[in-house]
């Protein structure tokens, strides 16, 4: 099965759907993209759909609602959680300023910028 995000005029997902590899042309991506794209066209899914991959072997991340398609990394990259954090170029994900420490349970706080340990009884 292919995966097809349709995006919007501001590159930002709107919907994820399956498309049956044999309306892909049973062709590995990039050339699948092209006839799922014209697949989805033919039965009225108007719009710009971009493959995407649920294993990530393409475009970093598996699309989701709410992610934005940045053409210049050629990647789906996720909301940003908090303001001060950093995208990691690499993977296209959102990392903290200040790595989690690993010997507790923390929440990430925006005020302090820093991770507060979550106390449970």
């Amino acid at each position: 099965m292919a995966h097809f995000a349709k995006i919007d005029e501001n590159n930002i997902v709107q919907e994820v759907i399956v498309v049956s590899n044999n309306d892909c042309g049973n062709l590995s991506f990039p050339d699948s993209e092209v006839i799922g794209q014209s697949f989805l066209h033919s039965i009225g899914l108007i719009g710009n759909w971009k493959q995407t991959s649920y294993n990530k072997s393409f475009r970093k991340n598996f699309a989701s609602t709410g992610y934005k398609f940045d053409e210049e990394r050629n990647a789906f990259v996720p909301v940003k959680p908090f303001d001060s954090w950093i995208l990691d170029e690499e993977k296209c994900v959102w990392k903290s300023p200040i790595s989690i420490p690993d010997d507790k349970t923390y929440i990430w706080n925006e005020e302090i910028i820093n991770w507060i340990e979550v106390i449970t009884e």
